[in-house]
């Protein structure tokens, strides 16, 4: 246990860093506490800058929740910002500090050292990549606001969490937004035909996205394209995420993770028994395969905070592991995942059910209900939930919270129905989405249910699967698979005679639920039939994604 008086130095004063500083002091008040921040501001909300291009949070100010005197009325900690450590002495537990306000460099001892670094934005090594800025710290958010005032056609680099809430913000600032992504969807933690109505919300609110491409230049008044486009840009923002600071940890000769992250132990200490580290720069447990990862979430980073403060005091927890739980907002959408995906899922070799449901926000006799698309993984032999992904406009938030809360605590996707959930028309339904993706769940595990997945549909299509529309002729009008046949589900019983019975049947409403029921209907009468997963609304999105790639799966000609 630290003992009263002692010293702890901690380096960088957002998210971990400031929660190990609290953490600490309300544990110890006789403990001196210094952080050291390289930047001018600590504990600031990085999270919600791009917020500020657009006015949504009108004062900077909101964005400062601490102060380097407020941490001191309230805690007496010695918060020093331009304070920039340069070299760790392991030997003699002295810091070499460069302070960038006064100039000059000085030495400091510790008893306790806490690393607390960050992620350092990733730069593409382009000509003209200097004329670019980004959006990480205060100083960042003041260098964009500065660039703006002269830009009218802005180029956002990177379609992930910061790239596209940049995109709807500078948007919503009245200016035109080019958004390059090298991949061939927005959003990589989604699957492609989730990520699909992302990117259609995008293109809706006026966002030009360029799949498939990056930077290649940067001009004063341009950029040119990977693919020798040039278009114009007073000013580019690079939003293609961050990579752990692992500077001083390396030449201090710190162990790091295979992830290329500061190895720490379940208490969060480094290869030196003096040294812990919290925040992006550090390792984390993986939930569902148990490796190391690196998980750059500032949930993560407050909670490694606590715990780094609780094994300096002699009260250590071990930290759980991580899943990546988060949202983004993307104009009127919202986009929830946690845990794996299925890309990352089939690439490590695992088995894995995919299902999808549509299901609305809340009841759809109460005014105002809009749908979202699920999409729930699981373990074909345990039903484990190893991922989920939610996109809608409403409910989502709760739903994605329900399921992260699900995986942490075991539950498998069959027990998901045994959820007690809040209920009232206008929150929910009595059958809460939630609770329908367990029974949907349950049916596909016990066999009760034979799917098949919308990427295999083009390819049965080709061995001679016909597929069978059970949707009324006025929805089947708004978009149909290419040769299907139309036998609404109410009429399928008298109607039986109009098929095949040696055929094999791909059956499919809307969403799943009356093409389950019409599956029921053909397998007890002899017929060889499975469901489509997800309905035609699932099939659609997930053709759309692949419009732009050369992927198997659907092929474009499936969608009529």
């Amino acid at each position: 246990m630290t003992s009263m008086g002692s010293r702890t130095v901690i380096i960088g004063g957002v998210a971990g860093g400031a929660s190990t500083a609290a953490r600490l002091r309300r544990l110890d008040e006789g403990a001196e506490i210094i952080v050291l921040e390289k930047s001018g501001h600590v504990s600031f909300a990085n999270c919600g800058l791009p917020y500020h291009l657009s006015g949504t949070i009108a004062k900077q100010e909101s964005l400062l929740l601490q102060t380097p005197q407020s941490l001191y009325d309230r805690l007496r900690l010695d918060v020093r910002v331009h304070q920039e450590v340069i070299e760790i002495d392991r030997e003699t537990k002295q810091l070499v500090v460069v302070d960038n306000a006064e100039g000059g460099t000085y030495s400091l001892s510790y008893d306790n050292l806490v690393l607390s670094p960050g992620g350092r934005p990733m730069v593409p090594d382009v000509p003209g990549a200097t004329r670019a800025v980004h959006l990480h710290t205060i100083e960042d958010l003041e260098a964009v606001k500065q660039r703006l005032d002269d830009a009218t056609d802005v180029v956002v680099v990177g379609g992930g969490f910061i790239g596209l809430e940049a995109a709807e913000n500078l948007v919503r600032s009245d200016r035109r937004v080019t958004l390059l992504e090298l991949a061939d969807q927005v959003l990589a933690p989604l699957d492609p035909e989730m990520a699909r109505p992302v990117l259609e919300e995008l293109e809706r609110n006026g966002v030009n996205v360029r799949l498939r491409t990056s930077v290649s230049s940067i001009g004063e008044e341009h950029v040119v394209l990977s693919d020798g486009t040039e278009i114009p840009a007073q000013m580019v923002l690079f939003a293609l995420g961050v990579r752990p600071n692992t500077d001083l940890a390396r030449a201090a000769g710190l162990a790091l993770g295979p992830n290329g992250g500061i190895a720490v132990s379940e208490t969060m200490k480094t290869s030196d028994p003096n040294i812990w580290a919290v925040g992006d720069a550090v390792e984390k447990k993986d939930l569902v395969s148990g490796d190391s990862a690196l998980i750059p979430l500032a949930n993560v980073a407050n909670r490694q905070g606590r715990l780094a403060a609780d094994s300096i005091a002699g009260r250590s927890r071990p930290a759980l592991p991580s899943q990546g739980t988060a949202i983004v907002g993307v104009f009127g959408l919202a986009a929830a995942m946690t845990g794996w995906n299925e890309k990352r899922l089939r690439a490590a070799g695992r088995d894995y059910l995919a299902i999808h449901t549509h299901p609305t926000d809340h009841a759809g006799y109460y005014p105002a209900a809009t749908g979202m698309a699920i999409k729930l993984l699981v373990s074909p032999g345990t039903g484990e939930i190893l991922g989920a992904q939610i996109v809608g406009r409403g409910g989502v938030d709760k739903r994605i919270d329900v399921l992260a809360t699900a995986m942490r605590t075991g539950l498998t996707a069959p027990e998901l129905p045994d959820l007690e959930l809040a209920y009232a028309p206008q929150f929910g339904s009595a059958k809460d989405p939630i609770n329908q993706l367990g029974y949907v769940a349950e049916n596909r595990l016990s066999g009760l249910q034979r799917t098949v997945d919308w990427s295999q549909v083009g390819s049965l299509i080709e061995q001679g699967w016909t597929v069978l529309d059970v949707r009324t002729p006025g929805e089947r009008r708004r978009g149909s698979v290419t040769g299907s046949v139309n036998i609404p589900v109410d009429e399928l019983r008298e109607r039986l005679g109009e098929l095949d019975p040696q055929g094999h049947y791909i059956v499919h409403c809307a969403v799943g639920q009356r093409s389950h029921i019409a599956t029921q209907v053909l397998t007890a009468n002899g017929f060889d039939a499975v469901n489509l997963d997800g309905g035609y609304t699932t099939l659609a999105a997930g053709t759309a994604s692949q419009r732009t790639t050369d992927g198997a799966g659907v092929r474009e000609a499936v969608i009529g």
